[in-house]
């Protein structure tokens, strides 16, 4: 009988080191979720900036009867508010999501 034959795309011509190259090697990943977060808090400040500076008109908006602040002259401030405003969106989005999803879950049981 002859030997069962082995079908390799390579034709083993790769080295030991090169077989050994996608072996693991012990380390653990980096944690880059604080990299992330703050990256996304960034692009969000950076769109609330320029939704405020190509709105046409003067937005005006009040916290208390005697703190108002617009678009025009106070751009830092409203920029914060506008962040804030998302910020609150996204986390209640995110909310929903991790509520639902414990709520299936439940049901699922």
């Amino acid at each position: 009988m002859s030997e069962k034959k082995i079908w390799s795309l390579q034709n083993d011509k790769r080295t030991e080191e090169e077989r050994n190259v996608f072996k693991p090697t012990g380390k653990t990943p980096k944690n880059n979720t604080t990299v992330y977060l703050l990256s996304l808090a960034g692009v969000f400040l950076l769109v609330s900036f320029f939704m405020t500076q190509f709105s046409e008109k003067i937005l005006e908006a009040c916290l208390t009867d005697t703190f108002c602040f617009n678009s025009k002259d106070n751009v830092l401030v409203y920029t914060l508010y506008v962040f804030l405003n998302i910020i609150i969106v996204v986390l209640a989005i995110f909310g929903a999501y991790i509520f639902g999803k414990n709520l299936a879950d439940q049901i699922k049981k």
